[in-house]
This record gives structure tokens, C-alpha cells and sequence, in this order.
């Protein structure tokens, strides 16, 4: 059985998924149809790529594919090319309101823009950045992505006030994503507006906490959100599920950070888990790992209004 939204072709052959996510029936599937392309989310190439039989898959036939559904991080989309053989991966980034995609990166887009950016926006789209004020921000600047044409959906199903609440008067579908867009158009997804965390009145995105922790040898996933901290405000936790066979401590983690990132944006806590909360798409829910660290910390989370 194949991932959920991952599916492999073979010429004109369609390979098709099965009901849950199996990293050793995907391999197998791959090399014995001699598949050129393969779909899915990063968690699914990390467990392929994980798999204690891996090396003994031959997937040469693989060529294309395309990796989204949440962030790519840069090291798994840099083994995907070299040790899966998928030179011409694309990435793509939308959400299921707007049909899906509006971004996506070019099989003949230079590696470094296909492994740290989601390319450029789709045909007939239109998007912006813009600040807390609803202006577009400077090119490079984060800002909050917006989406507006054809494939912003019509509204949410008898739920008038959240349409509202989504897609503005003038047809700009807010994403809640913050991104960057470069001079040449490439878009840099580096957070979600509601995971940004002002630790000690710095900003802190999570998602450049989680790059750089991907760079570690034993990590093979990681998830950085923010938790209530009665002098910072907030105070940084990751957590993480090390590679088949590794043991680590926090204080190897903090060492691997010490003055690689700047002080602030070390994890204050970090847990080693088996697994990280996901949706069944293989989306990780902050969340979820936000509410169980308030709970084993015995934190006052802030009232919210």
C-alpha cells in the first residue's frame, strides 16, 4: 500500500495508493514497476529514505515527482534528488482552498531555488505579501501569503463567517502562511503566522529553527513551536524524533546550536519523541504538541481574547 497522496506513475501506467502510508510497499511498489515519478509529503520521503532495507531498492527509474502538503526541509529534498535519483522533484505549495497549488518550482530551476524555495506562482494566480496592516511588503520581507484568481474556492460550505474571515472583499484568499518573495519571484514559505513566537520581544520562526536542526546527523525529524514563559513571554521547545539506532541528550542539541544560531532561537526545552502528531495527510500539529508540553510543565497558557 502506497501514502495517502502519494502515488507513483510508470509511462502512462498509474500506480495507485492504498489506504495508509507503507514506506517498504512505496519502495517496492517503485522499483519493481520501474516508476519515474513519486508523490507525497516529507514525511513519507523520510521514512522511505529511513527504511532499514532502503539500499537494497533499485530506484533508478525514478526521475520527477512532486514533494508538498507541508514545509520541505532543505536536507530530506537534497537526499530525495542524490539517493532516490528524482533530479527533476518539483515542490509545490497552495492549500486545499485554492485548488490546490499556486506556487510550484520548475524542473529546470537551479537546485539551490528548487531546495530552499517553492518556486514560482502558477499561470493565471495572482499573490501578495503583506504586513498586519494589509499592505504588500517589501520584496525579501515576510509577509503574510495571499492568493486571488481562478482557483480560490467559492467559500467554506454553510459557514458564511469563516469565508469571511478567509477571503477578503477584493477576492485575496488569506493563507495564514508567511512567506518571502524574492526579486525574481521565488516564494520562501518560513512560517505560519500564528507559530511565529516573540520570545523577549524577538521574532523567532520556527521554521528556520527546524532547517537548521535538520543539519544535525542524528535528526531525522523535527518540529520547533513556542510555549508561555512568564518572563520572555514565550520560550522555544522542539521536538524530536532522532534517526533509527541514535541516542542524544538536550545538551548535545544546545551545543550543536551554541553560536551557530543566534542565543535566542536555541530550544529552551527539547524532547526526544518516537513520533510527532500528524494529520493523515502527514501534516505535524504544532498544536497538539504545544497543549502536552503546557500540561507536563504546568503552564498558565495567557488568555487569548
Amino acid at each position: 500500500s502506497m501514502g495517502t497522496i502519494g502515488c507513483v506513475t510508470k509511462g502512462a501506467t498509474m500506480v495507485f495508493p492504498g489506504e495508509g502510508f507503507d514506506a517498504g510497499a512505496t519502495l517496492k511498489a517503485v522499483a519493481g514497476e520501474r516508476c519515474t515519478g513519486l508523490y507525497g509529503v516529507p514525511t513519507m520521503f523520510v521514512g522511505m529514505l529511513d527504511h532499514p532495507d532502503f539500499d537494497t531498492f533499485d530506484l533508478t527509474s525514478l526521475r520527477t515527482g512532486i514533494m508538498a502538503g507541508s514545509p520541505c526541509p532543505i536536507e530530506v529534498m537534497k537526499k530525495v534528488v542524490s539517493l532516490m535519483h528524482m533530479a527533476e522533484v518539483t515542490i509545490a505549495y497552495g492549500m486545499t482552498e485554492t485548488s490546490p497549488v499556486s506556487f510550484q518550482s520548475s524542473v529546470d530551476d537551479p537546485l539551490e531555488k528548487r531546495v530552499s524555495t517553492v518556486g514560482r506562482v502558477h499561470p493565471h494566480v495572482e499573490v501578495k505579501a503583506i504586513d498586519a496592516d494589509g499592505a504588500t511588503v517589501a520584496v525579501g520581507a515576510p509577509g503574510e501569503l495571499c492568493t486571488r484568481g481562478y482557483s480560490v474556492m467559492k467559500g467554506y460550505w454553510d459557514d458564511e463567517e469563516k469565508t469571511r474571515e478567509a477571503i477578503d472583499p477584493d477576492g485575496w484568499m488569506h493563507t495564514g502562511d508567511l512567506a518571502t518573495i524574492d526579486a525574481e519571484g521565488y516564494c520562501n514559505i518560513v512560517g505560519r503566522v500564528k507559530d511565529m513566537v516573540i520570545r523577549g520581544g524577538e521574532n523567532v520562526y520556527p521554521r528556520e529553527v527546524e532547517e537548521f536542526l535538520y543539519r544535525h546527523p542524528k535528526v531525522r525529524e523535527v518540529q520547533v513551536f513556542g510555549i508561555p514563559d512568564p518572563k520572555f513571554g514565550e520560550e522555544l521547545c522542539a521536538w524530536i524524533v532522532l534517526k533509527p539506532g541514535q541516542t542524544a541528550t538536550d545538551q548535545e542539541i544546545k551545543a550543536f546550536c551554541a553560536g551557530q544560531i543566534a542565543h535566542y532561537k536555541i530550544p529552551r526545552h527539547i524532547r526526544f519523541r518516537t513520533e510527532l502528531p500528524m494529520t493523515v495527510t502527514g501534516k505535524p500539529q504544532k498544536f497538539l504538541m504545544r497543549e502536552a508540553m503546557v500540561d507536563e510543565l504546568g503552564l498558565v497558557t495567557p488568555k487569548t481574547a
